[in-house]
């Protein structure tokens, strides 16, 4: 479920290396297919389905035995993942992994890690077997400001000097894929983060050696980092107030990695200096 999503698209990926047929639920199966390879797509059976439709996704379960579940986050986000757990179950789905967030606790100070926590309480009480995945900041969310730095070579935020624990979404898609064919790693929740956490400033040093020019990081206050999203970046409030709260969290409760991806695949994760190298393109002015 979300098969469209960076996460989603990177497991069906996998799953498609490793020869492990996979059923990829998207509202947009056309745009999905153009972005998978003749060979991913022998082993995915692309369906149209719409969690807000029961029918649908009653009809998309139909003979799977396991649920990958990962939605975009929105202020339905609850209700929505409730009703496809219960679903899953009702359909005879065995195993559910969610993606969830960090501090999913039910007083985080971030809203959405609140959100993640009451649908993992609902997912402990549907007595489905699953496995929650709490993966920090995805790698790939730093290309919403390749726009700024590639014009104004500058990025904001509201982290000071405290660090960032950043993954690459196709590492998260590599540990499920390992999860959903490995039974002996089910029933656990796993912290996910890249090798190493690094500071907004640290970012911008990165970013200068690549470029070969100058990149600057404007720390804001909290409030006015949030209100700036809101009117340059156009975000509804419930998410500018996301993103202030989870660089807050940063900053009040300092970010390690964890080790868990090279755990659980035997290999590192993939580099935050990899990743930048390989999206060089998307930074530089036009």
């Amino acid at each position: 479920m979300g098969a469209s999503s960076a996460t989603g698209s990177a497991l069906i990926r996998r799953l498609a290396t490793l020869g492990k047929p996979s059923r990829a639920l998207t509202r947009d199966p056309g745009s999905l297919r153009a972005r998978l390879s003749p060979s991913t797509l022998r082993w995915t059976d692309i369906q149209a389905a719409d969690v807000t439709d029961p029918a649908a996704l009653r009809a998309a379960f139909t003979d799977a035995r396991q649920l990958f579940l990962t939605m975009t986050n929105g202020p339905r986000q609850v209700e929505l993942e409730s009703r496809c757990i219960d679903i899953a179950a009702s359909a005879g789905i065995e195993h559910i992994v969610k993606l969830s967030a960090p501090a999913a606790e039910p007083g985080s100070p971030v809203g959405i890690s609140r959100w993640h926590h009451a649908i993992e309480d609902h997912l402990r009480t549907s007595r489905v077997e699953h496995t929650i995945l709490r993966p920090y900041a995805f790698m790939q969310k730093l290309l919403t400001l390749a726009p700024a730095i590639a014009a104004q070579s500058v990025f904001t935020g509201s982290m000071g000097t405290a660090a960032c624990n950043y993954i690459d979404c196709r590492d998260i898609g590599d540990v499920a894929a390992a999860i959903l064919t490995r039974p002996e790693l089910t029933g656990r929740a796993y912290t996910l983060t890249g090798p190493e956490a690094i500071t907004h400033p640290e970012l911008a040093a990165r970013l200068t050696r690549l470029l070969g020019r100058p990149v600057r990081y404007l720390d804001l206050p909290p409030t006015v980092f949030r209100d700036s999203l809101i009117r340059e970046a156009r975000m509804p409030l419930w998410l500018a107030e996301h993103v202030m709260e989870i660089q807050q969290l940063a900053v009040t409760r300092p970010e390690r990695p964890t080790g868990t991806v090279a755990r659980l695949l035997g290999k590192d994760a993939r580099s935050l200096d990899d990743f930048l190298r390989e999206n060089l393109e998307s930074f530089l002015s036009h």
